[in-house]
């Protein structure tokens, strides 16, 4: 875990400025505004201080507690409305149906397919007819094999498989924010 010893603030003050900082990129001159509006009155050279000494620390923590995923996935891509323009949904989901990872594209494409990937890379893949998808899984496997990897991943089309999650991700507990007001 990562020590605080010698800290003359408490760890949760210690915390919140730093998951402040790197979550909202805000200026230290601006924190340490932020940080004497709720009482507590720290310089921004301080500031500076703590993002440097722990920053990466806690994200080496946070990579290490990260839980794994299947390593079967599904990816689809549907086309959604979002506040009045429509767009491409495309999203990855393991076999247990946890969302992975999602993002909206103004364009079905290879590049937008190979965006999914910050979960690490699948051993396979299950797509229905895409060719975005397709090209997008070709593609990370050339980016392997001109690495020197071994590793693959194994590409099938079952039109089944992502259409069953398409009502599930839509239905339960899936981030709607297209919905939001």
């Amino acid at each position: 875990m990562v020590s605080f010893k010698g800290a003359q603030f408490p760890q949760d003050v210690i915390l919140h400025a730093v998951f402040f900082y790197v979550r909202y990129g805000v200026s230290y001159r601006d924190l340490e505004e932020i940080l004497a509006e709720r009482g507590v009155v720290v310089d921004h050279a301080t500031l500076n201080r703590w993002v440097v000494r722990y920053a990466s620390v806690l994200a080496t923590v946070a990579q290490r507690r990260k839980a794994t995923t299947e390593p079967s996935w599904r990816l689809d891509e549907t086309y959604v409305k979002v506040r009045g323009e429509w767009c491409y949904l495309y999203r990855a989901v393991d076999r247990k149906g946890q969302t992975l990872d999602f993002m909206l594209s103004e364009h079905r494409d290879e590049a937008a397919a190979q965006t999914i990937s910050s979960n690490g890379l699948p051993r396979a893949c299950a797509i229905d007819k895409s060719g975005a998808n397709t090209t997008g899984l070709k593609g990370m496997n050339a980016a392997l094999r001109k690495v020197g990897s071994d590793r693959r991943i194994r590409v099938y089309r079952s039109t089944y498989l992502t259409d069953v999650f398409d009502l599930k991700f839509l239905k339960y507990g899936a981030p709607c924010f297209w919905l939001t007001y």
